[in-house]
């Protein structure tokens, strides 16, 4: 009997042992958390990568800097077609600007203020000289040089966003990106036609 009893003891103590060391093993540390989270389920908040974080860290000025340039147009432009434009830009990107701050935070990742980010410079960003300069224009001469300026500003977003399909993982920074990618190549379009015409 005491032979019997022993050998159900041991399985059972090897089942429990068992059992601590596979929580263990699921429990994650922080340095191994972000390896984790990208494993996550396409419903998880923290399924992401680096390219995500860097997408989004970079795009978020960039976006306030295009929003900045469309307040202008409201009061400077002489163009309808320039105020409509710059009205839907002021629109569409406020909102995808306030949704990406909205995932840094949930990621635990620093919500850039403005201007490049650790340094590194933002594709199409456009200098403070030449935002200055924009600000003294009106009429003709601000249509022309905000058309030129949002052109060069929607090819980096662009460029951002075709990096962000090939490397992001986080499914809707993507899927924003590629919104991005369509919506701002049609923009471009439609001011290089505004510029021939003027």
């Amino acid at each position: 009997m005491k032979r019997a009893f022993a050998l159900l003891v041991i399985p059972a103590a090897v089942s429990l042992a068992a059992c601590g060391s596979s929580r263990a093993a699921t429990t994650p540390d922080h340095a191994s958390m972000t390896m984790i989270s990208a494993r996550a389920g396409p419903t998880s908040a923290a399924q992401h990568n680096d390219a995500d974080v860097r997408f989004v860290q970079m795009m978020i000025p960039h976006h306030q800097q295009a929003t900045e340039m469309a307040k202008l147009a409201a009061t400077r432009a002489s163009l309808p077609q320039v105020k409509s434009l710059a009205a839907a830009i002021q629109t569409a990107q406020g909102s995808q600007k306030e949704t990406m701050t909205g995932w840094l935070k949930s990621w635990g990742a620093t919500v850039p203020s403005a201007g490049p980010t650790g340094g590194v410079p933002i594709p199409g960003l456009q200098s403070d000289t030449a935002m200055k300069k924009l600000g003294t224009l009106s009429g003709t001469a601000f249509d022309k040089t905000f058309l030129q300026m949002m052109i060069k500003h929607h090819q980096g977003a662009v460029t951002m966003a075709e990096t962000e399909q090939a490397q992001g993982q986080y499914p809707p920074a993507k899927n924003m990106a590629a919104s991005i990618v369509t919506s701002q190549t049609a923009q471009i379009t439609k001011m290089q036609d505004l510029l021939k015409g003027m």
